[in-house]
């Protein structure tokens, strides 16, 4: 058999750019359901102010930022970790993906909010979005 005739014989691989998406959306949805829930669960317990206050920086503590950064950032390395799973190849292609998205969220979030909110919040949600997507991937390719 010839190389020519072996390679016709080889089947075609298709990319599954479904997947891809799939995987992408999958970890963006789960960090945006755990940290908004996460939000709410901490307006219920009385540690964030009211809903009707969340547009108000000044009802927010650099505590309260801080709390709310760390626990975020939690969700992120999660949110990666989970596509990075759920991707099939090249995990860590799929998580900075994410995290590309994230980086582009949190942008335009500070720009929209920038007179209005605490700057070094939004530029550390925007700092720690990219490591937390590496993270993740690692995560994933140290347990696989």
């Amino acid at each position: 058999m010839n190389s020519a005739a072996s390679i016709s014989a080889m089947p075609v691989i298709r990319p599954r750019w479904y997947r891809s998406v799939g995987a992408v959306l999958a970890g963006l949805l789960l960090n945006a359901f755990l940290s908004s829930g996460t939000d709410l669960l901490l307006v219920a317990l009385g540690v964030f102010p009211p809903l009707r206050d969340f547009g108000n920086p000044a009802a927010h503590s650099d505590s309260l930022l801080l709390l709310a950064l760390i626990y975020r950032t939690g969700f992120g390395v999660l949110g990666c970790y989970v596509t990075a799973r759920l991707a099939g190849s090249r995990p860590m292609a799929h998580a900075l993906a994410l995290g590309g998205i994230g980086v582009l969220i949190g942008t335009l979030g500070a720009i929209a909010t920038w007179q209005a909110w605490t700057h070094w919040y939004q530029l550390a949600i925007i700092a720690v979005t990219l490591p937390s997507s590496w993270l993740g991937a690692r995560i994933y390719l140290a347990r696989r």
